[in-house]
């Protein structure tokens, strides 16, 4: 990887700002790649503080200038700045927050960083200061230019890969929302990344029903006859490794997990229980379908432990390294 990764700063009330610096400084024994931050310098510099560690800040004047400082000092981009308040968010945290994420999803766009890791914000506090977006990832979707439908959310961890076809919408309107063509697209998309971003070259994927027992042919719901069989027939017709209707309640199980690369599930909670259950600490939010590498920690803000240093940096540090990771195989392709 020859550009270092953009990151943004997450709310500064929350635990984003702390497990940046520990990340920082864990970059050798972790071997994490070279980064810099978007704005935030002293939050940085008051978060480190606060958690005990000692972690250098270098202002930088563009992100080139990264790499060169990245081993004695965590380099900082840009004069956007707070107060380090942990556990107290206010406007102005969000707005800091929003300008940080502007800068890092700019520079990754332009192609000034290898790829983008983001920090954990509050989608309240975001809409506050109007930021007109569900999360993060539909406003990166939108600075490439994407289509909102092929950028596809997978949570990554060391024992699982789930992708969930609905994100955040009420249970009720789950059925609804499915198609055979959403299911075909997204699932299309996954593997496609699977290939050329994790370096899998003929990935496995496995497709979980709606209804308990996958509908039981029928008997208990029959959106698995009439949408997600034949969206997983017609990924088998493009030549996908798809299997499917499961049964999600044995899917995850241990005996069942090496039998695939990643598990495509129909809602929200249907993907992240497993994986958090699983995964919690080391769990990585992966947006797929999109022109950049785009990362995050599969958990919140946590306002209620920010500050207090007790904050697993877990899954912030495979974030990073994914990204990084993920910007490589890009670069080499």
């Amino acid at each position: 990887m020859t550009r270092p990764l953009a990151l943004s700063l997450g709310d500064p009330a929350g635990i984003g700002p702390e497990l940046i610096a520990e990340a920082w400084a864990r970059r050798e024994e972790e071997r994490l790649p070279p980064f810099y931050v978007c704005g935030g310098a002293e939050v940085l510099r008051a978060a480190a503080e606060q958690r005990g560690i000692s972690v250098p800040i270098a202002a930088i004047a563009g992100p080139a200038d990264a790499v060169g400082q990245f081993a004695a000092a965590l380099p900082v981009l840009g004069d956007d700045d707070g107060h380090y308040t942990p556990g107290e968010p206010d406007d102005a945290g969000a707005r800091l927050a929003r300008a940080s994420l502007e800068a890092a999803a700019g520079y990754a766009v332009r192609g000034e960083a290898g790829g983008l890791a983001t920090g954990p914000i509050s989608k309240d506090r975001l809409a506050h200061v109007g930021f007109a977006f569900p999360g993060q990832t539909e406003f990166v979707a939108q600075v490439c230019g994407a289509a909102p439908e092929d950028a596809v959310m997978m949570l990554a961890g060391p024992n699982l890969r789930t992708v969930p076809m609905t994100v955040h919408c009420a249970l009720s309107e789950v059925p609804g929302r499915l198609s055979i063509e959403l299911i075909h697209r997204r699932a299309a998309i996954v593997a496609r990344a699977l290939q050329s971003d994790l370096g899998i070259a003929h990935p496995r994927v496995a497709v979980c029903g709606l209804n308990p027992h996958a509908g039981e042919n029928g008997r208990m719901g029959r959106e698995e006859i009439e949408i997600i069989a034949p969206a997983i027939a017609a990924l088998r017709a493009d030549g996908i490794d798809a299997s499917g209707p499961h049964p999600a309640d044995s899917l995850f199980a241990p005996h069942a997990r090496g039998t695939y690369d990643v598990a495509i599930a129909m809602y929200h909670d249907q993907a992240l229980v497993p994986l958090k259950a699983l995964d919690f600490d080391q769990g990585v939010n992966v947006t797929l379908g999109l022109p950049v590498v785009r990362t995050s920690p599969d958990h919140g803000t946590a306002f209620g432990i920010a500050g207090k240093r007790v904050a697993n940096p877990g899954a912030m540090i495979a974030a990073i390294r994914l990204a990084g990771e993920m910007a490589a195989r890009r670069e080499a392709a």
